[in-house]
């Protein structure tokens, strides 16, 4: 008789052991999908932070060697007593950046100078409540000045006429790509942001309250004018709206409000500066897959003076997704070869223990001629048919145990990160580069390419179940068969037919 056929007849006459044996491999089966679908998921969401949240690298003048260049300059002419540390910002060369750009994985680039104005015709900037216009208040911050501190604010405002400026310029290639804008801190609100179509000319974008306050919209003109007093007439071609905000000495500032945040195109940047071919404050990349930004800068690097330039990487908000997303594969991972390494046991037993309870069976087929590998062959077939029910049944239920033990495990490890955030946070005022200097705390008017949220956490993974995943789970309960069958086989192939019936 065909050992397939004795495989079938057997199970179908032992019907409350095919059907225990059944449950115990759906059982195992569950959970080694389980762990499948979690992992899938994970890598998934992975892949998926990848595009959607990126990393950056920045270019920039290397400020600590400016800053140490300045301090020796000082000390050489140490003659000239009470003399201040000034630190010239080298600007960032704008073929150099361009060259950068060209390189793989960038998928999107903004490039910045700053510059400030006040109001000639046609506008007048946002004051604020804490703004004190006096001789006194001038000369206060004259004396706590950036340029004195080392050049903590960009350089355009290191006298006081420029800090009395009514407004800040920030000259950009690609508004819509800066950090503030994509997070949601500043949204256009009426007509569009500075792109690559306003090279070269004078059309600007300004802040929603500059504009209601002035009677403003999209088309409308006003002039404005530079640190010599030349006038310029620039037209608005966009309105946006900013969440952020600013105390202590900023406040007092006029163009450090947001409201009096201007955006322009980089080349009317430097025109208020004075010179038209003057270069970039910095250049912000943003690269396609945030695994490769080591290989990018050390491209990069060979493309700069890195005696001048510096490039700094911040993929913060990338880790800060992924590490929950990780530990929650890891997990699965071990779940996976927890339970299969458990599967292997208990279906190694469960053969062993119906082979001792077949013994009678097998000495008679034995007996008859019957080949031991087909009577191995027909344990095999036995629990390759049971396989199959098994991964059938574990396949219907594997999505809904897959998405509530992933997301469970999820929101714990998202939980255990934000705990783990907190404890680390810095909860004394005054720390950290954005505070040097009469105490004054600004939220991304320094660098508008700053993000001021944090990355929001993945709440939750969509488990899915795949042909790849039903694949991957035959193959491991393939596996587990195999396995226990040869363990299981290691008794038969010793065992004498003779032996056998005369001991029963």
């Amino acid at each position: 008789m065909n050992f397939i056929k004795r495989a079938i007849l057997y199970l179908t006459a032992k019907k409350g052991k095919t059907a225990l044996l059944t449950l115990v491999f759906t059982a195992i089966l569950v959970f080694v999908l389980a762990g499948l679908t979690i992992r899938q998921a994970s890598i998934t969401a992975t892949e998926n932070a990848k595009k959607e949240v990126g990393a950056t690298v920045t270019l920039a003048a290397d400020r600590e060697k400016m800053m140490q260049e300045a301090q020796k300059n000082a000390t050489a002419s140490s003659s000239t007593t009470g003399q201040r540390v000034k630190m010239e910002m080298t600007p960032v060369s704008i073929e150099e950046a361009e060259k950068i750009a060209k390189l793989d994985g960038v998928k999107s680039y903004a490039f910045s100078a700053s510059a400030t104005a006040t109001a000639e015709s046609g506008i007048t900037a946002i004051t604020s409540d804490t703004e004190e216009e006096s001789t006194t208040e001038s000369s206060s911050q004259e004396n706590n000045s950036p340029e004195k501190f080392g050049g903590g604010m960009p350089k355009e405002m290191g006298n006081s006429s420029q800090m009395n400026a009514d407004f800040r310029l920030t000259g950009v290639n690609n508004q819509e790509g800066l950090s503030i804008f994509a997070d949601g801190t500043a949204k256009i609100t009426s007509g569009r942001g500075i792109d690559e179509t306003d090279k070269g000319t004078n059309n600007v974008v300004i802040e929603s309250q500059l504009a209601t306050a002035n009677d403003l919209k999209v088309g409308s003109s006003f002039k404005i004018k530079d640190s010599n007093a030349k006038v310029y007439e620039v037209k608005i071609v966009g309105i946006y709206e900013t969440s952020q905000s600013v105390d202590g000495m900023a406040a007092r500032m006029k163009s450090m409000n947001p409201a009096n945040t201007i955006y322009t195109y980089y080349t009317l940047a430097n025109t208020l500066k004075g010179d038209d071919t003057a270069g970039l404050d910095s250049a912000i990349y943003n690269l396609e897959d945030p695994s490769e930004m080591t290989n990018f800068v050390e491209k990069a690097n060979k493309l700069i003076d890195t005696s001048k330039f510096s490039l700094t990487t911040n993929d913060q908000m990338y880790q800060q997704m992924l590490t929950p997303l990780n530990n929650v594969a890891s997990f699965a991972t071990n779940i996976v070869l927890l339970v299969a390494g458990a599967g292997v046991i208990i279906l190694s037993l469960i053969v062993i223990l119906s082979i001792r309870e077949r013994k009678f069976e097998i000495g008679v087929l034995m007996s008859l001629g019957e080949n031991k590998l087909k009577i191995i062959g027909q344990f095999f077939a036995e629990l390759l048919i049971i396989m199959i029910v098994g991964v059938a049944l574990s396949a219907v239920t594997g999505n809904f145990i897959g998405n509530s033990v992933g997301n469970q495990l999820l929101t714990q490890q998202n939980a255990t990160q934000e705990e783990q955030q907190a404890s680390n946070t810095p909860t004394t005022r005054g720390t950290g580069e954005g505070n040097r200097g009469g105490g004054m705390r600004m939220s991304g008017i320094g660098n508008p390419f700053a993000t001021q949220k944090q990355a929001e956490q993945i709440k939750s993974m969509n488990v899915k179940m795949t042909p790849k995943v039903i694949l991957i789970l035959g193959a491991m309960a393939l596996g587990i068969v195999l396995v226990a069958i040869f363990v299981a086989s290691i008794g038969i192939l010793r065992m004498e037919p003779k032996t056998i019936l005369t001991s029963n």
